[in-house]
């Protein structure tokens, strides 16, 4: 039987090289660079597996390259929840869950976000809800994972750099099968 770390990586393998929506990055290197941006930022180990895997969803439920042209919001982030939650622990699942709440979120917290978004990640706002209520605010902020959700946004944002050179997938196999369901 594989190991979660092995269907991690298999999947990638499979799947990692496709565009990633409407970015100048595959799927995979958007991962490993969202990765390699928690390690810089001295995350927990659950929090970089968090970040390499945050966009499962993507890869798992198979939808198309151009779904947000299509004017549909395949809602990754939920198909990506249910995959990981059978796999890690909510101090993983959940701050990969609420990558798309925290973009709502600080475009409604924080004034100069919105300015900082590509023309993806401001695509996919609309379809995802836009900036967030004060109600929907308050309700985020008693997540007890909103501030992780809210680092892993912004490494998100940050890992969309053409070329960028970072350490492949296998240097991420202990933290996965640290970070697995036992």
């Amino acid at each position: 039987m594989a190991s979660v770390a092995d269907e991690v990586l298999e999947i990638f393998a499979a799947k990692g090289e496709a565009a990633y929506y409407g970015e100048d990055v595959s799927q995979l290197e958007h991962a490993l660079q969202a990765a390699q941006c928690a390690v810089r930022d001295r995350a927990t180990e659950a929090l970089v597996v968090a970040a390499l895997v945050h966009d499962i969803g993507h890869l798992v439920e198979g939808a198309p390259e151009d779904i947000a042209d299509q004017g549909v919001d395949a809602r990754h982030e939920e198909v990506g929840q249910a995959w990981l939650a059978a796999r890690f622990g909510k101090e993983v699942y959940e701050p990969a869950h609420l990558h798309v709440a925290a973009k709502r979120y600080l475009c409604a917290t924080d004034a100069g976000y919105f300015g900082k978004l590509s023309a993806a990640s401001v695509q996919s706002l609309a379809l995802q809800g836009g900036p967030m209520t004060g109600e929907e605010v308050a309700a985020f902020e008693g997540n007890e994972f909103y501030r992780e959700a809210v680092a892993l946004r912004r490494w998100d944002d940050e890992a969309k750099i053409p070329g960028l050179v970072t350490p492949g997938l296998e240097e991420y196999r202990g933290m996965l099968e640290a970070a697995a369901k036992k």
